[in-house]
């Protein structure tokens, strides 16, 4: 009898007892899910902006190149989604649809069905995601839930924009990936 063979036949003959799976608590977020999201966010270094906001913003700083994948922005788009990413390295702003959003982290689902390149939240200066608030649930399990049954190839939680801190504790925003990160609530 082989070793292997001979270890697996010690597992099959130890009379293991079955247990049940441990109960999960609910882990409810007892007061306002879009109060608690915008707390979280800023905890992130992200902001949650109102449309408006965001409209003037984008009138003030004048970006070069803009992409929105959003149907409520998409008349901010100046430029098409390029063949190869690396053609999108001065990408100044991308605004794109979040899917569910979990209150607790503030941590937004993106998968490919809203993202036209999947680098582009990763490659953009600057990054929007537009999410709607009933689309807005209390923690990652009721978001995991949410997403259980996708049939995407891609997906991510995004929580806020890119940052590093080294030893010393020095934070920094923006280190590899979008220098900042607004979202939208509708």
């Amino acid at each position: 009898m082989s070793s292997k063979a001979s270890i697996l036949a010690e597992i099959k003959a130890l009379n293991l007892e079955e247990k049940p799976l441990p109960e999960i608590p609910d882990f409810d977020i007892a007061h306002d899910l879009v109060e608690t999201y915008t707390a979280s966010l800023h905890a992130n270094k992200g902001t949650v902006v109102s449309k408006e906001e965001l409209e003037q913003l984008i009138a003030e700083t004048g970006f070069s190149k803009v992409y929105s994948s959003c149907p409520a922005f998409e008349g901010f788009s100046n430029c098409q989604v390029p063949q190869h990413p690396a053609d999108f390295a001065d990408l100044d702003l991308a605004i794109i649809e979040g899917q569910v959003a979990s209150a607790e982290n503030a941590a937004i689902w993106l998968d490919e069905s809203n993202l036209a390149l999947r680098a582009l939240p990763f490659i953009t200066a600057h990054l929007v995601i537009v999410i709607q608030k009933e689309n807005i649930v209390g923690n990652m399990h009721d978001a995991y839930k949410q997403i259980a049954d996708s049939k995407s190839g891609f997906g991510v939680f995004i929580a806020g924009p890119s940052k590093t801190a080294d030893i010393e504790q020095s934070l920094v925003v923006g280190a590899h990936g979008a220098m900042s990160l607004r979202v939208v609530i509708l």
